[in-house]
């Protein structure tokens, strides 16, 4: 199982970002996805989830209604549209699938909003 992660970088308050996650090495169709974030001097905090078809979504309090995550499970990725971004997004962010009971991430991309 792989998943790397692009799309990471430097965007000013209210700004937008969009984060892709490129899936390999396991039946992408069958599981669902997930969108992590880790702050400085914190945990990682679950930010969106996705059904194996994507017909169900939920995200997380703090980013309802300005983050969308997607799929295309013809090409094996999953994607994190991000708007009016805030700085308390700053974060690294990662994917991550569970297969068989095992969780698999990716390296992370650094989400940096400042002005």
């Amino acid at each position: 199982v792989q998943l790397v992660e692009s799309g990471g970088g430097l965007v000013q308050p209210g700004g937008s970002l969009r984060l892709s996650c490129a899936a390999s090495g396991f039946t992408f169709s069958n599981y669902p996805m997930r969108w992590f974030r880790q702050g400085r001097g914190n945990g990682r905090e679950l930010v969106a989830y996705i059904t194996n078809t994507g017909g169900g979504t939920n995200y997380a309090d703090s980013v309802k209604g300005r983050f969308t995550i997607a799929r295309d499970n013809a090409k094996n990725t999953v994607t994190l549209q991000m708007n009016s971004l805030k700085p308390e997004d700053t974060a690294v962010y990662y994917c991550r699938v569970s297969v068989w009971g095992r969780d698999y991430w990716g390296q992370g991309t650094q989400v940096t909003v400042s002005s």
